[in-house]
């Protein structure tokens, strides 16, 4: 037991420098950030993630969830580097270290997938870059973090590319907009990730900016188990049969009213609608952030469904789709998380429920703030990265847990909680009460109380801190986690 605490101690010491206190969304704030019902769990800045080479700024962002215990990892793209960061624990991440950009030259567009366990990253503008590849695995043992990594190996069949899209069900990556092809995919095989090889690509649709591949299931039966590539192609949407690597077959593409930069989309699950983002609209046309609902259920012929306007004038970037839910990064305005239960509907297809927005100062049309976000964790965590403020780790509201990290879980207990200004102590134990410390999330005690010799204890002390994650030690071996609202 001595040992755990001097662990849990010497963690919360460890992140003092890392992460801002835990914020609840209490009245449309999460201490500095605008909200609505999603809490802030910890946040991590640039200036530690990234290296001193240029001027760093967060790019891109995916996660891993290890599949021998659960953990999960954010994975940011940096201009200079990609951090890897535990955030098992929303409230301690822990930074475990980076991977320096592979030729020594930064870029603001960097890109990372995982597949198998394994992360493959590009980046855009950048020289004879190619794509690292770095086995997560590594992670499970890092003793002296952070540590700088070195890449497993690097594919160097291609230069600086904008993206990477992988297929996870038939290990095919999907390089996009690179030196080879045209710009369009370049196909590479990642069924072993420690020696992509190149199969060729499709250069005839011309430069693809982002895309997503999958492996069709939808409601047009002519191509059920075919290999779909929807290509977002600044001026476009196209839709390619990639089944044959040999023999791409053009399906369809489809235009729309006041093309600005046809930037990024995602399916909803059950492949019957695409939600689109063009990056260029909100400014070239004064509009409120748009994202256009295509109708896919016929795939030779998409149309426009409903065109959804949200509440700024942000400009939305990367989103992405999790049952009935729409994760939008949209730059100054953060992230907004859009209901979309209703999406059939020629109006109203989508209705905002929540939001976290990372860059206070405006909502203004311009390229700060939110630049991805990934909401894939079976825990609810949700990650963001933002390109002036590094990685944010945050959830639904009243969806945090509260587990105890002791080994006795039976002889207190800490009721209610959460709370907003008292908490009671009870032995349900033969061990009364004799000691009790609060622990913010910086490892800064707040209150101390000895020799108490009580079988219950209110701690009523709690209405003088602001709201956030508390630990409470009992008779200096006993740890809980305490949500203050």
């Amino acid at each position: 037991m001595k040992t755990y605490k001097i662990m849990l101690v010497i963690c919360l010491i460890l992140q003092a420098n890392l992460n801002a206190q835990s914020e609840l969304c209490i009245n449309g704030m999460a201490g500095i950030y605008p909200c609505n019902d999603y809490d802030l769990m910890s946040h991590i800045p640039v200036s530690i993630l990234a290296n001193n080479l240029g001027t760093p700024e967060g790019s891109d962002i995916w996660g891993w969830t290890d599949p021998l215990d659960g953990k999960e990892y954010a994975i940011i793209g940096l201009t200079n580097s990609t951090a890897f960061v535990d955030i098992t624990d929303p409230v301690n991440p822990i930074f475990l270290g980076r991977l320096d950009t592979s030729n020594g030259n930064t870029s603001f567009w960097r890109d990372i997938k995982v597949y198998n366990n394994f992360a493959f990253i590009v980046a855009d503008s950048v020289g004879s870059h190619g794509m690292q590849v770095f086995d997560l695995k590594r992670l499970r043992n890092v003793s002296n973090a952070p540590e700088n990594f070195t890449a497993d190996t690097v594919f160097t069949g291609v230069n600086s590319c904008h993206n990477i899209v992988i297929n996870e069900s038939e290990a095919i990556a999907y390089l996009v907009g690179c030196n080879t092809f045209s710009g369009g995919p370049t196909f590479i095989d990642i069924s072993d990730p420690m020696n992509p090889t190149s199969i060729g690509g499709y250069p005839d649709k011309g430069y693809s900016h982002d895309a997503q591949v999958i492996t069709y299931n939808g409601p047009d039966t002519d191509y059920s188990g075919k290999q779909i590539y929807i290509g977002s192609d600044e001026d476009r949407i196209n839709f390619l049969d990639v089944t044959n690597k040999n023999n791409v077959v053009a399906i369809s593409d489809v235009e729309y009213p006041q093309i600005a930069y046809t930037h990024q989309g995602w399916f909803t699950e059950d492949q019957r609608y695409f939600l689109l983002g063009d990056e260029g609209d909100e400014s070239g046309f004064g509009m409120n952030t748009r994202t256009l609902v295509f109708d896919v259920s016929d795939l030779d012929n998409p149309v426009l469904s409903s065109t959804y306007l949200g509440v700024t004038k942000a400009v939305d970037h990367n989103g992405y789709v999790n049952g009935d839910k729409f994760y939008l990064a949209n730059y100054r305005a953060g992230i907004r998380v859009l209901d979309i239960t209703n999406i059939a509907a020629p109006t109203n297809s989508m209705t905002e429920v929540g939001y976290f927005d990372t860059y206070p100062s405006s909502d203004s049309a311009a390229f700060n703030g939110a630049w991805s976000v990934y909401p894939f964790f079976a825990s609810g965590n949700i990650i963001i990265s933002d390109i002036e403020g590094g990685l944010f780790v945050v959830r639904k509201s009243n969806t945090l847990s509260a587990p105890s990290f002791n080994l006795d879980n039976n002889s207190f207990t800490l009721y209610p909680n959460p709370t907003s200004t008292v908490a009671t102590i009870s032995k349900s134990g033969s061990h009364k009460i004799e000691s009790i410390e609060i622990v913010n999330v910086l490892g800064q005690k707040v209150y101390q109380k000895y020799d108490l010799n009580e079988d219950k204890f209110i701690l009523s002390v709690l209405e003088n801190y602001n709201a956030g994650v508390y630990f409470i030690e009992i008779n200096n071996s006993i740890t809980k986690k305490l949500i203050l609202k």
